[in-house]
């Protein structure tokens, strides 16, 4: 006998319109994101008093890396489901293509959001590296608030951004009218 849990149906959601849907959706990442990611990384560079780009057990390259990689993806996959179950339920104005392949795209616009932001933010700690002595110790506050910051400027652009790729397979709900004497 096998057993087979059913997922549980989405929570019924409020009716809203888009903008303020991802205004909601941004605060709910960002000041999370942004609060953990700095008590991770204050914690962190906090052991040794101060620390480096890549050299060091608890270098800077550590945690803003994967922070960069995996953040991209979890609030690109996370908000183009809520936005679509938002659309599927009536919550927001619009409505989504029935031909657009739902699991292609968020596999597709997490990858690449994830690579790109990655690659991005190892070029800045390579380019900064490479103009700082390697000498130079960074300071570890400045960098936890750097690393926080950081984290909630991903969580900002990462709401809007697949959004934003999303709109171009939205649709306005239409009314539709019928009268009652044929006309």
């Amino acid at each position: 006998m096998k057993l087979k849990l059913k997922p549980a149906p989405p929570k019924k959601l409020k009716k809203t319109t888009l903008k303020r849907f991802l205004i909601k959706r941004t605060i709910y990442y960002a000041l999370p994101n942004v609060f953990f990611n700095f008590i991770i990384a204050y914690a962190s560079f906090q052991e040794l008093g101060y620390t480096h780009f890549f050299s060091g057990t608890q270098n800077l390259a550590r945690l803003t890396l994967p922070m960069a990689v995996f953040l991209p993806v979890v609030l690109t996959i996370d908000i183009i489901n809520r936005v679509i179950i938002a659309s599927e339920q009536g919550a927001i104005e619009f409505t989504v293509d029935d031909q657009l392949d739902k699991k292609k795209l968020m596999t597709k616009l997490s990858i690449l959001h994830g690579v790109i932001t990655g690659l991005l933010v190892f070029s800045l700690l390579f380019f900064a590296q490479f103009r700082l002595s390697k000498y130079y110790k960074l300071d570890a506050a400045a960098m936890a608030v750097l690393v926080g910051v950081l984290a909630g400027i991903l969580s900002v652009i990462f709401v809007y951004l697949p959004v934003w790729r999303l709109r171009r397979h939205l649709y306005k709900r239409v009314a539709v009218v019928s009268d009652a004497d044929g006309y």
